[in-house]
């Protein structure tokens, strides 16, 4: 791709999801992911409804009048986008591709960080890790992220969720909330996640499109696994192998359910060419109402 259509989808995702982080997500980011604790700040004089454990005696003696100490949220916090650029992320049947919803995703995710002040990094997995973007501030920084969610080739067309996990755990010392964005189309990953969610605060997002639940009745077809790369045709029209698809695909997605819930991992499943704008805030909403 050209520098200058680059530059060109760089400022359209910027002013889209800016906008969106600014006008609908930054207060219910705020209130869903919380500092590492709080500073004293100040202390003022007791007003109706304070807390009677905030009380300040000493200050309180000291003019024989109540007040009560003030505290600050320790707000900072790192934010990781631990995206998959694996081969099945290029399929999209609803105006746009799994990887275009994923990157707007990212692009909203990392602008509702830095309003608040939080550092965000980039883990890019296939089945390797394929590059790690350290977590830095400021807008140039998400700019630079939002370039390479758009331009990115990844060596590998193949996934694999444990790997990125690891590196996770790995490369993050200190604890992060760390934003899991895949199709999730994979297995064995529960251990890692396992894991990294011992150590930091995992939040998976989930993409698919609607077509990958079901296989449409349309004759012979050829279809690919971008993945492994192999090809083969199908009998669309058979009952007997749609109904078996549907069933694998209900199978899988009632397992990842299952995963998310046995490991504590909050999670939002969000279809290709719908407003993801819903599911993320009803994420948040569940979040804040857990503090």
């Amino acid at each position: 791709m050209e520098t200058a259509e680059i530059l060109k989808k760089v400022r359209k995702i910027e002013i889209k999801t800016r906008g969106l982080s600014h006008q609908v997500f930054s207060g219910h980011y705020h209130s869903a992911f919380k500092g590492k604790g709080m500073t004293f700040s100040e202390v003022r004089e007791y007003q109706y409804g304070d807390d009677i454990r905030s009380i300040d005696w000493n200050v309180t003696a000291r003019f024989n009048h109540p007040y009560v100490k003030i505290f600050d949220e320790e707000r900072e916090l790192t934010v990781m986008l631990v995206i998959d650029v694996s081969g099945s992320n290029e399929f999209g049947t609803r105006q746009q591709l799994k990887e275009e919803l994923m990157m707007e995703i990212a692009a909203v995710l990392a602008f509702s960080a830095i309003q608040n002040n939080d550092k965000v990094g980039v883990v890019f997995f296939s089945d390797r890790v394929e590059k790690f973007i350290p977590p830095k501030k400021g807008k140039s920084h998400i700019l630079r992220i939002i370039r390479e969610l758009i331009d990115f080739q990844p060596r590998s067309q193949q996934t694999n969720i444990s790997e990125g996990l690891r590196f996770l755990s790995n490369a993050i010392k200190k604890k992060c909330i760390a934003f899991v964005i895949s199709d999730f189309m994979d297995k064995g990953f529960e251990q890692a996640l396992r894991i990294a969610s011992r150590k930091h605060d995992i939040v998976a997002v989930r993409v698919f499109d609607k077509r990958e639940t079901e296989i449409p009745k349309m004759g012979m077809v050829k279809v690919l696994n971008k993945e492994t790369g192999k090809a083969m045709w199908i009998d669309t029209n058979d009952p007997g192998l749609r109904s078996n698809y549907s069933s694998h695909w209900n199978r899988n997605d009632q397992s990842l359910i299952m995963i998310f819930k046995r490991l504590g991992v909050d999670s939002a499943t969000i279809p290709t060419g719908e407003n993801y704008v819903k599911p993320l805030v009803n994420l948040f909403k569940l979040r804040e109402s857990r503090f």
